[in-house]
């Protein structure tokens, strides 16, 4: 991620913004260079047309003009002016903000410089653009605060699910799901092993577990149901529009199931985990039913009801040799029946 230091001038007020210039990954140092000088140069108070600009930074007129449509999506408000023939900056450029503290101030840049590149959260330039407009009125010693905290702060998150054309796919369907519009899908279901296409009436967004579903009631088999947007291969907002269920409750919907799908069938999980990952298994929250009590030797017995097993095998097995299946039996046959295939598969 590049950073670069940008200097605005407002009137007679000198604002030093730590900008972010990633934008989309591709500009690189010497175009950033270039921006800086562009963006000072309008702030100078002289007049400019493209040519001027152009002959000023030794490139041509196609790149001033990509040049300051950069500098628009961050909000700077360049504009041409037809009677003077020439590009400027309103000498009383202001962008309000609200009055943040410094811990607030922090947890919005805390989220668009070190957390956007972890989160596969959508719009993700938008909120980038959205806390640079936000971050050039913060008072000084506020921005100074927040650059020294940023410099000692890192995430390193969990291996996320790449998504390709989130921002497409996330906005397509929170339009649908606004003006409650159906959409047809083409869905490629790795449970199943087969493609699924149906129309959908989507009702709810979520991201569970590094990845992004929609939730919604299919013509199929007018049941509510949950499609990860990485599978689903094509969509289309048809014009045709649908009534939401008024029974339709999120939490519900789920049910007791250990992530995201459930399957109609609760069972009582009893697991041993021993004393070398007990507390940081006990440490985490993993399901709204979760019971923990510890014992003697320093291992826990952790309970849960769930709604289905193929969710928690797999959760279970990521704890290898370190965690025992008390109950159920069924549950128990599943984790030996893959551990007896790896044994095979790898010997």
């Amino acid at each position: 991620m590049l950073i670069s230091k940008i200097l605005i001038k407002s009137g007679s007020m000198l604002i030093i913004h730590q900008l972010n210039l990633e934008l989309r990954g591709f500009m690189k140092t010497s175009r950033i260079s270039r921006v800086i000088q562009l963006l000072t140069t309008l702030q100078s108070g002289q007049s400019y047309g493209s040519g001027d600009l152009a002959e000023i930074l030794k490139i041509s007129k196609r790149m001033v003009f990509r040049d300051l449509k950069e500098l628009r999506k961050v909000g700077i408000p360049c504009s041409f002016s037809n009677k003077a023939h020439c590009y400027k900056i309103d000498p009383e450029f202001f962008l309000s903000v609200p009055n943040l503290d410094a811990q607030e101030a922090l947890s919005l840049l805390l989220l668009t410089r070190k957390a956007r590149n972890h989160i596969y959260f959508p719009f993700r330039d938008s909120a980038l653009r959205a806390a640079i407009k936000i971050e050039s009125k913060l008072p000084e010693k506020t921005k100074r605060f927040c650059n020294t905290a940023l410099e000692k702060i890192s995430i390193k998150a969990d291996p996320q699910e790449r998504l390709d054309l989130l921002d497409q796919k996330f906005a397509q369907f929170l339009e649908a799901i606004l003006d409650k519009r159906v959409v047809a899908i083409h869905y490629d279901s790795p449970l199943e092993r087969e493609n699924i296409v149906t129309n959908l009436s989507p009702y709810h967004l979520m991201y569970n577990n590094n990845a992004w579903y929609v939730l919604g009631k299919t013509e199929l088999d007018k049941k509510v149901r949950v499609f990860k947007l990485n599978h689903i291969k094509n969509l289309n907002i048809l014009d045709k529009c649908f009534v939401e269920d008024e029974t339709f409750d999120l939490s519900e919907c789920l049910g007791r199931a250990w992530s995201m799908i459930p399957e109609g069938r609760l069972y009582n999980i009893k697991l041993r985990f021993l004393p070398e990952v007990a507390r940081k298994v006990a440490d985490i929250q993993w399901h709204s039913t979760q019971t923990v009590i510890l014992q003697d030797d320093g291992s826990i017995i952790m309970e849960f009801r769930v709604d289905g097993l193929n969710e928690i095998t797999w959760w279970v097995l990521s704890y290898g040799d370190q965690v025992q299946v008390l109950a159920p039996a069924a549950l128990r046959q599943r984790v030996i029946e893959i551990a007896q295939n790896m044994v095979r598969q790898n010997t």
